[in-house]
């Protein structure tokens, strides 16, 4: 048995001291309390994975034979979020331990939680994971170089050894169980460089159309995770081989002569937001024409194919409109347009694109960019007159207050008005014109 500071001999204790202790120090507590009340524990799936391939995992999972019953009464803080599956939430010190009971799962009716599940034992537990890599358990109170520290049920050591993505079992019953994993799939193959081993690449081909029946929901939050970090491009590409990419956007899949590979998406810089990394990848449907892509229609579709928030929506309009408008039509823009253009919170990653798919373009607009921010008037100086100056001057606000002032701005950023009672001035032969022709 094994004491614990701030946990004690069989449970926790003196919950008021933080020990300031990182995330896996906690779990190790919580497996310590666990092991000291008589049940087996383990470090499980993703932590396991992570941590043996030298990563740092963001959290802790734990599997353990205690029932969510056991866990509550050692747990004073436990809370339930699964108790019908076996989970439990402990918390200590701002950190949150999952911590599930063994078990082994019935149908997947609804294609994407167990009908019924029963409690059992590790090996059980790990045959009814999805992929080898994420079955296996770690004891963490083992020295790292005692062969006994990892306990594998299914060859999970070797395949992460070997960069193997394989499914436990038969692949066709664990992707029939829950058609997201074949997204799941994907995103751990990207995102560590491994290879889908033949009978699941088969098997994940096989089941592509009936991601049609996963929640969209689902599918937009697999979709963030894949396109949020720098193996991007990896992702699109195997979304394409894999004959997912159609069923994940609702469009239909690209004839095997014209798949896109994702080479906007892989080229774009490490730290790309995730409108970005959709903007490049619609611009790669397209065959890598900007100016093949429809704004509108594909931000729609996608926001619907996504379940995209307002804003992310709205991005990914907003970068393909700026990035096509100054594909196609840079070189007859006048001055105050490329500025208007240029200080745009788009313009960056519209020209991130565009260094990809038109990079001799983007240097002639780079180019002229930096000759207008040094014209002396600047991209986007502060307006030299508002609606509340023309208020304080008499005007009654109305339709055409926005057209004035836009056609001010315009003048003023073009070097044609440089002082506020020339803007003045500008307004009023508008105003005195609109007032004689109406």
């Amino acid at each position: 048995m094994e004491w614990v500071e701030g946990w004690g001999w069989g449970g926790e204790v003196d919950w008021g001291v933080d020990m300031a202790r990182s995330p896996r120090e906690i779990a190790r507590g919580v497996v310590v309390a666990l092991r000291n009340a008589g049940y087996v524990a383990y470090f499980a799936g993703g932590c396991v994975r992570d941590e043996l391939l030298g990563l740092h995992p963001k959290d802790y999972d734990i599997a353990t034979d205690a029932t969510p019953d056991d866990v509550a009464r050692l747990f004073r803080r436990a809370k339930e979020v699964g108790r019908k599956f076996g989970v439990m939430l402990v918390m200590r010190s701002g950190v949150t331990v999952e911590v599930t009971t063994f078990r082994r799962e019935g149908q997947y009716s609804d294609k994407r939680r167990p009908d019924q599940i029963e409690f059992a034992d590790a090996q059980s537990d790990a045959r009814r994971r999805d992929f080898t890599i994420n079955a296996l358990f770690l004891d963490p109170l083992l020295d790292s170089q005692d062969p006994q520290r990892v306990i594998d049920f299914v060859g999970g050591l070797d395949d992460l050894n070997a960069r193997i993505l394989r499914a436990v079992g038969d692949p066709d019953t664990r992707l029939a169980e829950d058609h997201l994993r074949a997204l799941r799939a994907v995103r751990f193959a990207a995102r560590l460089g491994l290879d889908v081993e033949p009978a699941t690449r088969k098997a994940i081909t096989r089941h592509a159309r009936e991601l049609a029946g996963v929640s969209r929901e689902r599918i937009g939050e697999e979709v963030r995770m894949m396109l949020g970090v720098p193996s991007r491009g990896r992702a699109v590409k195997l979304l394409n081989e894999l004959g997912l990419a159609g069923p994940v956007l609702e469009e239909e899949e690209k004839g095997a002569g014209d798949k896109p590979e994702g080479n906007i998406v892989a080229s774009l810089p490490a730290d790309a937001g995730f409108g970005l990394a959709l903007a490049a990848w619609a611009v790669d449907r397209a065959g890598g024409q900007v100016r093949a892509v429809e704004p509108g229609g594909v931000a729609s579709r996608w926001r619907r194919a996504l379940c995209l928030s307002n804003d992310e929506h709205e991005e990914l309009r907003a970068i393909l409109s700026t990035a096509v408008q100054m594909n196609d039509a840079w070189a007859d823009m006048g001055i105050a347009l490329r500025k208007r253009l240029a200080a745009s919170r788009e313009y960056r990653q519209a020209l991130a694109i565009l260094r990809i798919a038109a990079p001799k373009l983007s240097r002639g607009i780079e180019r002229d960019v930096e000759i207008l921010t040094q014209d002396g008037i600047g991209l986007a100086p502060p307006p030299l007159v508002t609606g509340d100056d023309l208020v304080a001057a008499g005007y009654a606000p109305g339709p055409e207050f926005g057209r004035w002032l836009e056609e001010a701005y315009n003048s003023q950023l073009e070097g044609g008005i440089r002082a506020q009672y020339e803007a003045m001035a500008f307004i009023a032969s508008r105003a005195k014109r609109a007032s004689e022709a109406g």
